[in-house]
């Protein structure tokens, strides 16, 4: 679980999710996701729009695949990594941290209480 922080929230599509408080949540890619993708040359962000719990909130892009990164649960986007659009590889580089990708808020706290647990995400990638 070296790589799978314990503070976080995970999905099964691969998001981490970090409780900021008063209703704010920020996301981004799980270092298994990255690694599995290899490096990061582009991101396509969201709107500053609402989603539903799965839908498609943007696009990562790497040398050889692309992937859509989803909404954990229904949220609207609060702001953007903009970092990323000069140096999409901060995900790679450092995926807990500089390589967030976007800050989202919901009403309901609840929702992210039911993501994966650090335990139940290393389980889920077979760590």
């Amino acid at each position: 679980m070296s790589n799978v922080p314990e503070d976080l929230r995970y999905t099964d599509t691969h998001e981490w999710v970090k409780y900021l408080g008063d209703g704010e949540y920020m996301m981004g890619l799980t270092f298994y996701a990255q690694d599995q993708m290899g490096e990061i040359v582009m991101v396509e962000f969201p709107g500053l729009n609402e989603y539903g719990i799965g839908d498609v909130m943007g696009s990562l892009e790497a040398v050889k695949t692309a992937e859509d990164f989803y909404a954990p649960f229904d949220c609207r986007v609060a702001r953007v990594n903009e970092a990323l659009e000069d140096e999409p590889a901060l995900i790679n580089e450092d995926c807990y941290g500089r390589g967030w990708l976007v800050v989202v808020r919901t009403d309901d706290p609840s929702a992210f209480e039911g993501l994966k647990t650090a335990q139940e995400y290393s389980e889920f990638i077979g760590e």
